[in-house]
């Protein structure tokens, strides 16, 4: 079974996925990793992050790993461990240009869909229920304001030991919504089937509660 959470930078997707997995005894699947694997690995080597030819040698030439453990995924690219390494504000703001590269999308796609095709798994990203698993048997598409998903990236990023200013932060996350949004291939948006939950001001808990809710009644029937 696939739970396939969708939505914008900084709207809960991470943080709800996790704690949906460990509920449901499911696997959880952090897609946004793996672009920000190649993202940093593209800022380390100094390809320009416009270059769409050199971006998408660079990541089929190192393959991203993804390996599952309880309370996230540990992430390699061309076989080095990158998981304390992607989380930077200097990789969030190299994101969105480097996943819309169609060569990037289209390797990092085939890995998402080989772990998915085994097991029950919670997978959150920004077209999880439009093109990497359209046949996801739940699907949600998590919004909150721009201004709530700024607070939430800059407490991110202050808990790490970094310098966040809320206004830097907040035009980031715009930048990061038209870029997503209007990138050719496979655009930001809600599936035709996907339930929208607007996070804004909730805790994580009544968060969680409302896709077990949605989980459960998307599956009735389908499951024994």
């Amino acid at each position: 079974m696939i739970v396939a959470i969708d939505g914008p930078a900084g709207a809960g997707k991470s943080t709800v996925a996790r704690a949906l997995a460990a509920r449901l005894g499911f696997g959880y699947l952090d897609t946004g990793a793996m672009y920000r694997a190649v993202a940093w690995l593209a800022l380390e080597h100094g390809v320009p992050l416009d270059d769409a030819d050199a971006v998408g040698a660079l990541a089929e030439a190192h393959p991203v790993e993804l390996r599952p453990r309880a309370d996230g995924n540990d992430v390699s690219i061309g076989g080095r461990d990158v998981t304390g390494l992607i989380r930077t504000a200097r990789v969030s703001a190299a994101v969105s240009p480097v996943a819309a590269h169609p060569s990037v999308r289209r390797a990092c796609v085939a890995a998402q869909r080989a772990l998915l095709a085994a097991g029950d798994w919670v997978c959150d990203g920004r077209d999880i229920g439009t093109v990497v698993w359209p046949g996801a048997e739940a699907k949600v598409f998590l919004v909150a304001t721009p201004e709530e998903r700024a607070r939430r990236r800059r407490d991110e990023l202050e808990g790490r030991g970094e310098t966040a200013d809320l206004a830097a932060v907040l035009a980031d996350i715009e930048r990061r919504d038209h870029l997503d949004s209007t990138r050719a291939d496979s655009p930001l948006r809600a599936a035709p089937d996907a339930i929208t939950v607007d996070t804004t001001g909730l805790p994580i808990d009544a968060v969680t509660d409302t896709l077990a809710e949605i989980v459960a009644d998307r599956t009735s029937g389908v499951r024994s």
